[in-house]
């Protein structure tokens, strides 16, 4: 029996598209600012939907990364996969060359995929016949292809795979590098979550299960986590990439540490399709795993980067989990914001995009707001950092992530030292 001892991991890189900022930096000026991401849709004409509104991703050109012809044989979650992945790698200095790249991993997580691939082809075989539909249909749509194609175009060798667990897929795929870095199987491993869903037939469906705002009129406060006036979530798109590193091998390298990741805790509701189990028994288990799993006292979380879709249940299940993981004391004085109310929800890329504001979270001691809290929900009865951020010692932070199906992850970072 060997005496292996778990790795350290740290992350050294940052990539981020968002709905608020096309760069990590950007990203975060931009929800420390406070801005709203969210506005009518201009991706499809949206004009017979109940839900005409998004946190789309503005001004993003995918030939500042990928040439023209690969671009275009890739559907927008992957260019933006691949693109972060870019950023994350640059912004680490870190080089993927014959002497590393079978250390060097990729997991990057998504709800749906190319749905907006199938979405087209769908219309190209019903208009035009089978003859006429692409033969890129399905290398494009597969959800995999995030992850495959970010190897192919920077050249890592190492484990590759795609977690697809609804809106908690960017989190699995963060604390599954984790666990890959931290036993040794990869020196480094490019992680996330990535998504590009809004489509008509997306957009129609959550509108159909009643779980979208149609606060039409007034989009930059139709995102409002916790807000007694919710009434919906806003579908958002964009990708959050990290690249972990073992420990000693990002010293070896003179690497700048953003913060260490500590923990993961997975769970599952085994209750229902789209509801959280009432009380939030499952993501308060999420909590504790990852909590365990970091060796940290609830009294020494300093901010939780909420799940806080603006969804009647999920504020409102998600209040009780924190205060049932953490105890009343430590949960009533942890600071909690919801970047969701800026960006709007990215389904499997927001775990992605969470990390990265975590992670800076621990590294610039600053904590962003939840926006359009005006009317704070009496069972939300936690600081949710309302509508101006805060410049507070973040020396550990939560990111929670649920999904449709009952997935609960949560993901735990902390100062390096």
């Amino acid at each position: 029996m060997t005496n292996f001892k778990p790795k350290r991991v740290v992350v050294t890189g940052l990539g981020a598209i968002t709905p608020i900022g096309n760069t990590a930096e950007d990203y975060w000026k931009g929800a420390l600012e406070g801005r709203s991401g969210i506005g009518p849709i201009t991706h499809f004409d949206a004009s017979k939907h109940a839900c005409r509104i998004a946190g789309e991703v503005k001004g993003f050109d995918p030939h500042d990364y990928i040439d023209r012809k690969d671009a275009k044989r890739m559907a927008r979650f992957a260019q933006f996969a691949v693109s972060a992945s870019k950023q994350a790698l640059a912004d680490a200095k870190f080089t993927i060359d014959d002497l590393n790249a079978e250390q060097v991993g990729v997991t990057i997580g998504t709800g749906v995929g190319g749905l907006n691939v199938m979405e087209d082809q769908k219309e190209v075989y019903i208009n035009r016949g089978p003859s006429r539909v692409s033969p890129f249909t399905v290398p494009m749509m597969i959800a995999n292809m995030a992850a495959g194609l970010t190897a192919i175009h920077t050249g890592a060798k190492g484990p590759n795979s795609c977690s697809v667990t609804a809106c908690a897929a960017g989190s699995n795929a963060v604390g599954d590098a984790f666990r890959l870095v931290q036993q040794g199987y990869a020196q480094a491993m490019l992680c996330g979550g990535t998504e590009a869903a809004v489509t008509p037939l997306a957009v129609a469906g959550f509108a159909s299960a009643k779980a979208l705002s149609t606060r039409n009129d007034d989009p930059t406060r139709a995102s409002r986590p916790f807000d007694a006036e919710r009434d919906g979530f806003v579908m958002g798109e964009g990708v959050g990439i990290l690249l972990l590193e073992e420990l000693e091998h990002a010293l070896s390298r003179g690497a700048r540490i953003y913060a260490e990741i500590v923990g993961y805790g997975m769970t599952c509701d085994a209750y229902h399709m789209t509801s959280p189990v009432p009380g939030g028994e499952g993501a308060a288990r999420a909590i504790q795993l990852a909590l365990k799993d970091g060796g940290i006292l609830p009294e020494q979380v300093s901010y939780i980067n909420a799940h806080g879709t603006s969804t009647q249940a999920n504020d409102r299940t998600e209040t009780t989990a924190i205060e049932m993981a953490l105890g009343k004391e430590a949960a009533h004085n942890v600071a909690i914001s919801s970047t969701k109310s800026m960006t709007g929800h990215l389904l499997g890329g927001a775990g992605g995009i969470e990390a990265v504001i975590s992670v800076l979270a621990v590294a610039r001691d600053c904590i962003p707001p939840t926006i359009n809290l005006e009317n704070p929900d009496p069972e939300c009865y936690l600081d949710y950092v309302p509508n101006q951020s805060r410049t507070q010692m973040v020396n550990v932070a939560l990111s929670n992530s649920f999904g449709f199906g009952g997935h609960n992850v949560t993901l735990v970072f902390k100062k390096y030292a």
